[in-house]
């Protein structure tokens, strides 16, 4: 499967010509993305990766469609917290509605580049270095305990080393200038807060591709597999982004139910040989069902109890 060079070069021209329709039909003009339009976009987005989900099954069969459906679970739950620090780095740097869907297209398009990066080099060091699977099972349980006690809040743009590098080389204006990345000052180039937005938020999508895409090979060795439903959950993002913008604050508990699943992937992952000694094999649609309902659940309690929330805090 991930040797057919057709079907990767076809599957990017899917996405290209989607993205394409994306851009120039739903995005036509800068504007800012109501909830309705957002739900609109995720559901097409959505549709998409369910319509090809299908078409795995019925290609290779259940098992690689259950993989591919688990990855896309895991991917888009954790681009889900990822939507938190988006929301601060906007917010930080005051960026105007109407050009935020502008960044978060050109984000999209890096994050899919790197994450090929990430992709093809953790299937290489798998493939090639058996123990590579257990640093990555370790390296997931540190991840899922470091976003139990990192807060969002702590996220500083100024630190970025990106921005503080960028910043030296090239002059940066005050205003966003109707949304352009450059402009031309006293035949200066210079580059607008708009651009500075995009690579911090481009930096940041790399740190949480090195959280997630561990996550996805835990449950798939197949790149394939790894990269189609990473992408469909990277390209979903957007609108997904504004669809819950607004309801952010209800789930509070999320990032409690996205370190669970971190924890029961590594600890899985740790287990392996014990468990294939043991001739124990896991079901993949059990991974599935383990992941969904953690999910739900702290769904669930978030939006149970968000006043009982408020009152500790105004405590």
């Amino acid at each position: 499967m991930g040797g057919n060079i057709f079907l990767w070069v076809g599957f990017n021209l899917f996405i290209v010509f989607a993205l394409l329709i994306d851009i120039y039909v739903f995005n036509k003009k800068p504007h800012e993305l109501k909830i309705k339009e957002a739900l609109v976009l995720t559901g097409f987005w959505v549709s998409l990766a369910i319509i090809f989900g299908l078409g795995v099954y019925l290609k290779w069969g259940s098992e690689y469609a259950l993989e591919f459906a688990t990855g896309y679970v895991i991917e888009q739950s954790l681009s889900i917290d990822n939507l938190f620090v988006i929301l601060l780095l906007f917010t930080f740097f005051k960026t105007p509605p109407a050009y935020q869907q502008k960044v978060l297209i050109w984000g999209i398009l890096g994050a899919i580049f790197f994450r090929i990066v990430f992709i093809l080099t953790g299937i290489t060091l798998i493939n090639n270095f058996q123990f590579a699977i257990y640093i990555l099972g370790i390296f997931l349980i540190f991840s899922s305990i470091n976003m139990l006690f990192d807060s969002e809040s702590n996220v500083n743009p100024d630190k970025n080393i990106v921005i503080r590098i960028f910043r030296k080389i090239m002059p940066v204006t005050e205003s966003f200038h109707d949304g352009k990345f450059f402009i031309r000052q006293n035949k200066v180039l210079s580059a607008t807060p708009l651009f500075i937005t995009l690579i911090v938020i481009e930096t940041t999508d790399i740190v949480f591709a090195i959280d997630s895409i561990p996550a996805i090979i835990a449950v798939s060795h197949h790149s394939f597999i790894i990269y189609t439903s990473n992408i469909f959950a990277v390209l979903g993002l957007r609108s997904l982004y504004f669809a819950l913008a607004g309801l952010m604050k209800l789930f509070h508990f999320l990032k409690y139910g996205l370190s669970v699943i971190l924890i029961f992937i590594g600890a899985k992952i740790l287990l392996t040989k014990v468990l294939i000694s043991n001739n124990i094999h896991i079901d993949i649609k059990y991974d599935l069902l383990i992941i969904g309902s953690i999910i739900a659940l702290s769904v669930f309690i978030s939006i149970l109890s968000p006043q009982k929330v408020e009152a500790q805090n105004e405590e």
